[in-house]
């Protein structure tokens, strides 16, 4: 049996969109389609937006393109990676999703790149 590991799903959020909202949007459901797929598998998905963005709201914040979010977004995730046991890295090009990635590694963290690769995966 494998053991329960918080999970930190990694990949493209803002990157690519121009600031698009929508297009944002769209990148958020692209990384939360993996929490299911872990959650079934045994494991607590996590997503660096789901913490950043009420925070970075709660900081008189309204968007991830507003000066403060950087003093939120990549740190949030930085935090996070303290109590994560592996990272989810999906495809697509992030500098916010390699930085997690290179934290990872740095602390000896798996990577995984499918999430048919994560210890424990349950198909559907």
């Amino acid at each position: 049996m494998v053991g329960v590991m918080l999970i930190l799903i990694a990949g493209p959020y803002r990157s690519g969109t121009g600031d698009d909202p929508e297009l944002m949007a769209r990148n958020l459901e692209r990384l939360e389609e993996a929490a299911w797929p872990l959650f079934r598998s045994g494991h607590v998905p996590m997503i660096g937006e789901w913490v950043a963005l009420p925070v970075l709201r709660g900081a008189g914040g309204s968007s991830p393109t507003d000066p403060i979010a950087s003093e939120i977004m990549y740190p949030t995730a930085e935090r996070l990676l303290r109590h994560c046991e592996a990272v989810l890295r999906l495809p697509g090009e992030s500098a916010g999703a390699d930085e997690d990635v290179r934290i990872a590694r740095e602390r000896g963290l798996p990577v995984y790149h499918r999430v048919e690769d994560v210890p424990g995966y349950r198909a559907a």
